[in-house]
């Protein structure tokens, strides 16, 4: 038998198995992205070791691993969303009475990757919109940010009401009290901070490694508050600094989520490894050390 062929019969024989299955639709989606000249996506995509798309699926709910730098979804379904990747991965879960085939009771930001959660029916869509509305749904993510931080209270509060910033409409960018009359209809906003690491990015860039826990929902809230303490998220396009425009995807990664009684999930760190020089942390200490605190503060 041709070498070709014992290749292609191997290959076969175990197509079935879901890491074959997920290689495949990686490749698969690589091309369609490079044919798009979408070369950076492109390589994410295929190389994104850290976790496999699909985090967990069972009757209620599918949660998955974002990539950065896509959409959630889009009108324009000529654009790669993550709501086209799983109407071709998942065929079966589209309900053709929703506008965007499925349940979106959160989002990521186009630039920020981790977890997803899609409810897979009403009822539990209706279930966690409310603990989202209660406030009782718990998010953390992992963000690097620039500079390093200097002082004794590794853990604080950014309380500055956000609002859209009325110097840039045409980006819909947002801004904070803090800027002063340039913040259009601010509303409340809360995000905790805990600050884990001082290192370096690319052993030139002195950098932060933070636990960032949003209690609002603002448009852009992280990101803006981040700035507001004048250490924007490292590859932060619109809030962050020159260099972060030289950068390939915005470091800020929803790691966990807990929905009580429903789901508590969360990925691995993305931001290590040889750019990422000192930044390793016992992330589920600092979760354990973060609800202690977070108690106090919420009294």
């Amino acid at each position: 038998m041709p070498v070709v062929e014992i290749i292609l019969d191997y290959f076969l024989q175990y197509i079935g198995s879901e890491y074959l299955k997920q290689l495949t639709y990686n490749l698969a989606l690589w091309f369609q992205n490079l044919f798009e000249r979408q070369i950076v996506k492109a390589f994410q995509v295929l190389f994104n070791k850290n976790n496999t798309f699909v985090i967990h699926r069972d009757n209620d709910f599918l949660v998955i691993n974002k990539p950065p730098n896509i959409l959630v979804n889009s009108n324009d379904l000529e654009k790669e969303t993550v709501q086209t990747i799983l109407e071709r991965k998942f065929p079966d879960l589209r309900n053709s009475k929703l506008t965007h085939s499925f349940h979106f009771a959160h989002r990521l930001d186009y630039s920020t990757s981790g977890i997803l959660c899609l409810p897979l029916n009403k009822s539990c869509c209706t279930k966690i919109c409310k603990a989202f509305e209660k406030r009782i749904v718990e998010k953390y993510y992992i963000g690097i940010l620039n500079g390093h931080f200097k002082g004794n209270n590794y853990f604080k509060e950014i309380n500055f009401a956000i609002g859209e910033d009325s110097r840039k409409k045409e980006s819909k960018a947002m801004c904070s009290t803090k800027s002063g009359e340039f913040c259009e209809n601010p509303r409340e906003s809360r995000t905790f901070v805990y600050f884990c690491q001082n290192g370096y990015y690319k052993k030139t860039i002195p950098v932060t490694k933070a636990i960032l826990m949003p209690i609002t929902g603002r448009r852009h809230q992280l990101r803006v508050h981040c700035c507001d303490i004048n250490q924007p998220i490292l590859g932060d396009f619109t809030y962050g600094n020159d260099y972060d425009k030289t950068m390939n995807r915005m470091c800020l990664h929803a790691a966990r989520i807990n929905v009580p009684d429903q789901l508590d999930l969360s990925t691995s760190d993305p931001f290590i490894g040889t750019s990422f020089d000192g930044l390793t942390i016992d992330i589920e200490k600092i979760y354990s050390e973060i609800q202690a605190l977070k108690q106090l503060l919420l009294q």
